[in-house]
């Protein structure tokens, strides 16, 4: 099989959740042990960081590869879900595993497939395992893909585990309270292994502890050391803070290229974690490649889709979010914005509670309901009637495509247009 040829065998023999959602969901990590087992367990040869949480995780784990390899450490990074090209998920210092390896791995372990059926998540993690393990990378940081405690990649070997913050999301697998969800969160630690907690929160914080103290962790939270005060934006494409720790100013005018309200606290949570890194490792990582690793994060990793400004006349951004706290950031960020009139492009999956998130979006915007070209994605009519209920006026759309060149034909110079609801919408418009 060629390229295309293994991607598509890939798609159709494996259950793939970004695409169909619940029926490709497995609840027992027996599958990934066994494969993992088959391939020689190659979680075993490398040292990770593992990244939970709900929101801000991925860029978290993208500033922690950063700062990692221009510290000269050979650093690979597994992501989920991939925006335009699938070997996105799996990179060693910024770049992507090679189509022909990824035809290796299919083409070497598919009788394995074949015997096991594991879903394509399952698949996907034990090729990043090989391909890193062959690579010999001095460290892997990992992004889980839902919950953590029975996520594939919670087969690994962590030296640090880190839990970004609760929020809902994923209700039907990981509960509907925040408790349970940390509870799910919270499966990714490990005995004596540190684990860093972006955000002390009232409702999570407790079972982090609890589940800490029985396996004889220590936890820190990164919002109790760390602090960013920002100076001033540079051109839109840098904002400019001076970072405060416990001790007292710990980096002066960083430059970050991430420009998002809600990357402040994905910031800490990767300061606290390098702070962490430095006391269980040989070769502490300098504040100056610190602040290197962050101003070169998009350039280093290929980050995309978080407050991406992909358009100046008019203005154009978009932003995965997708779940409530995520949509609630962006929100208020917009709010935040001088602009005439707001050109709202929006579509969901449908396996997420549209009124939770529609009720949370502004009321006077124009609307451009749609679909992501996914099986899995809501209709754009569907969505539309849900909309209306919350207040929102638009029109539905046949394509994520046309949702957005009609935005533009309809925005003056001066509105905003924006593109937000779902990581597919995203990838369809970069």
């Amino acid at each position: 099989m060629d390229y295309q040829q293994t991607l598509d065998w890939m798609y159709s023999r494996l259950p793939m959740y970004q695409r169909i959602g619940r029926a490709a969901y497995k609840a027992d990590l027996s599958t990934t042990i066994h494969l993992l087992d088959k391939l020689g367990n190659p979680q075993e040869k490398f040292k990770a960081i593992h990244v939970a949480g709900t929101n801000g995780k991925g860029s978290v784990c993208h500033v922690l590869a950063s700062v990692l390899q221009e510290a000269g450490y050979k650093t690979g990074l597994y992501t989920s879900p991939h925006l335009k090209d699938f070997r996105e998920r799996i990179k060693i210092n910024g770049g992507m595993i090679s189509e022909q390896e990824v035809m290796d791995f299919i083409e070497k372990h598919k009788k394995i497939f074949e015997e096991l059926k594991p879903s394509f998540f399952e698949m996907t993690v034990a090729m990043a395992f090989e391909h890193f393990a062959a690579e010999q990378v001095d460290f892997a940081v990992l992004e889980t893909g839902m919950g953590g405690r029975l996520d594939s990649t919670n087969i690994s070997n962590p030296i640090l585990t880190v839990i970004t913050n609760i929020g809902y999301d994923h209700l039907h697998f990981l509960g509907d309270t925040i408790e349970k969800i940390a509870g799910e969160k919270a499966g990714i630690i490990k005995k004596e292994i540190p684990l860093v907690v972006g955000r002390k929160q009232e409702e999570s914080s407790h079972v982090f502890e609890k589940v800490a103290k029985e396996k004889d962790v220590p936890v820190t939270y990164a919002d109790e050391h760390f602090d960013l005060k920002e100076i001033h934006t540079v051109d839109r494409k840098n904002r400019v803070f001076d970072v405060w720790d416990d001790k007292g100013l710990f980096l002066e005018h960083l430059e970050s290229p991430l420009l998002a309200d809600y990357q402040k606290d994905n910031l800490k949570t990767a300061f606290q974690t390098i702070r962490i890194f430095n006391e269980i490792n040989d070769k502490p990582v300098e504040k100056e490649v610190i602040r290197a690793g962050i101003e070169n994060v998009i350039d280093n990793t290929g980050l995309q889709g978080r407050w991406q400004i992909i358009g100046t006349n008019p203005l154009t951004i978009c932003d995965t979010a997708h779940n409530p706290e995520g949509i609630q950031a962006v929100v208020d960020q917009i709010y935040g914005l001088s602009f005439k009139h707001l050109h709202f492009i929006f579509g969901m999956v449908n396996d997420k509670d549209p009124e939770s998130i529609l009720y949370l979006l502004p009321k006077n915007a124009t609307y451009y309901f749609c679909k992501p070209d996914i099986p899995r994605g809501m209709d754009a009519d569907e969505l539309k009637q849900h909309a209306f209920k919350a207040g929102l006026r638009g029109e539905a759309y046949n394509s994520v495509t046309l949702a957005l060149n009609s935005a533009k034909n309809n925005a003056g110079p001066n509105d905003l247009v924006f593109v937000s609801g779902s990581t597919f919408v995203v990838a369809e418009v970069i």
